[in-house]
């Protein structure tokens, strides 16, 4: 007898359905999975044996064909255990499904027939309001995380024989709600805040601009100055992200199965500090089975470096693509990925090796040479990427003591907020919501100066020989500061502030 059951599986962050075909045949016990299976799948036969078995059914033991149709995509993952075991027991006759309508399943079984949590829940979700389907069978951690999209039924189920009594009609289950309001208020509340931060007033401004238009900033400064402090906190006065924000980030925490099971969506923007040991595939993303990288976690949020200098030379090349297109594409001999990578650069580093350079308590022990060996582990095209270079002194002790708080997050975001709303209301119609974004037409049309600031601009780029792409640099991060002033137009007072942020910049020889 022939069975069918749809259930899921994923390229990238996107997902398209699968038909698990269950045949059984006169013969020799046999239990042959077809499809491309990786590793897992064919492990399924074992574990969905012992889960029928451990639940209280029998078994058939009779020749057994299961197909994962498209078959010549290759499946991964231990998803398919669930529309297996229901497969084999519609087509041995013990199911005999009542309920109208196809059901897409997905769960990993246990020996007993529990159903565990699986990765990629949400992507399926999403990708299910095209198909017609009546509902979505989930385990019962990924229940309010498929719920978040709001098109399909979702139930959450705990073990094989709950999925066949509902299946055959002998019990209701209730479809799991999410209330996507309530997740966003409960991710508004940041323990981190500026209010902390003593001090560091121009370093503060700075940030404020890098996140009102959405720009890459490198600070610089000795060990202790509050660099890594500074951007732990740029997340709180970025703009809350929009429920599609929201989801194609959740999207790819669930892929990689990094979404908590008490969260069902990412409600704040993500900010990832890895280590600077990290490999080009763990940043970038890929291996054997490409899956998304740290750049494509910080999605629509901030990645955070810190000691730049530190990570390997050809894994912060890696960046450029990133920084430049919002996206990493992963190419295989079989397969070519794209997963979105639209983040905030926020780096930090060391003046030199020792740390204290320029720093007034502490001796500095580096020689030239080793000074410019240090920064030149940056490179010019990576360090043109980064809009605004910031240098963090060291916090004095009459700032440390002093008993007031600093302004708080929520009125820097305030200001962030009414900058990033003029930005979209002047570049929605070209698909851009930040400064950050433009390109050289969007430049050339908003980004106008008048004689003086020309005169100021040409002065500048012949002293320090910055490149093109420095100077468009500059040209967006003044739109930005002007913006945040309320100014139609870019002034000198504008692109003096945004000059004083390229401190890096050296003529090339």
């Amino acid at each position: 007898m022939l069975a069918k059951v749809l259930s899921g599986a994923l390229i990238g962050i996107d997902a398209y359905p699968v038909e698990v075909e269950v045949d059984i045949a006169q013969g020799l016990p046999q239990f042959a999975t077809v499809g491309l299976p990786e590793g897992a799948v064919k492990e399924s036969k074992d574990r969905v044996k012992s889960a029928i078995k451990n639940s209280g059914y029998e078994f058939p033991t009779r020749r057994i064909t299961i197909n994962l149709a498209p078959a010549d995509i290759k499946k991964d993952g231990a998803a398919f255990d669930l529309p297996m075991a229901v497969g084999l027991l519609t087509a041995s006759g013990t199911l005999k499904p009542a309920r109208e309508g196809r059901y897409i399943l997905m769960g990993e079984l246990s020996l007993d027939g529990c159903i565990k949590p699986v990765r990629g829940a949400l992507p399926v979700a999403v990708a299910a309001r095209s198909w017609d389907v009546a509902g979505l069978i989930l385990p019962e951690e990924n229940a309010r995380e498929g719920a978040i999209v709001d098109s399909v039924p979702v139930y959450g189920v705990r073990d094989l024989g709950q999925v066949v009594d509902f299946l055959a009609g002998t019990t209701d289950l209730l479809p799991c709600k999410v209330d996507t309001l309530e997740l966003f208020r409960q991710g508004g509340l940041c323990a981190d805040n500026f209010a902390e931060v003593r001090g560091q007033e121009h370093v503060k401004r700075a940030l404020e601009v890098a996140a009102a238009g959405g720009h890459n900033v490198l600070m610089v400064g000795p060990p202790g100055s509050g660099k890594t402090m500074l951007a732990r906190r740029i997340s709180t006065v970025l703009p809350a992200p929009s429920f599609p924000e929201a989801l194609e980030t959740t999207k790819i925490h669930s892929i990689i199965g990094l979404l908590p099971r008490q969260d069902a969506l990412v409600a704040t923007r993500p900010f990832r500090s890895p280590h600077h040991t990290i490999s080009d595939a763990g940043l970038i993303g890929g291996g054997p089975h490409p899956r998304p990288g740290e750049v494509s976690l910080a999605h629509n949020g901030v990645l955070f470096l810190d000691e730049l200098p530190e990570f390997k030379k050809n894994v912060l090349e890696m960046l450029r693509q990133p920084l430049e297109d919002g996206q990493v594409t992963i190419s295989r001999a079989a397969q070519t990925l794209t997963y979105p990578a639209s983040f905030m650069l926020v780096a930090a580093m060391n003046p030199c090796p020792c740390g204290y350079l320029g720093d007034v308590q502490h001796d500095c022990s580096c020689t030239p040479p080793m000074v410019q060996r240090y920064r030149t582990r940056i490179s010019g095209p990576l360090l043109d990427r980064i809009d605004l270079h910031v240098e963090v002194p060291r916090v004095l002790h009459k700032d440390l003591s002093d008993p007031v708080d600093a302004e708080p997050s929520e009125a820097i975001r305030a200001r962030v907020e009414k900058a990033r709303q003029v930005q979209r209301e002047r570049l929605q119609k070209y698909g851009i919501h930040a400064n950050a974004g433009m390109q050289a037409r969007h430049i050339r049309k908003f980004c106008s100066v008048d004689d003086e600031g020309q005169r100021l601009l040409e002065m500048v780029t012949d002293r320090l020989g910055l490149s093109a792409r420095s100077y468009t640099r500059i040209l967006k991060v003044a739109r930005t500061i002007a913006d945040l002033a309320g100014s139609e137009t870019i002034r000198q007072p504008h692109l003096a502030e945004a000059i004083q942020y390229r401190s890096l910049d050296r003529k090339t020889p």
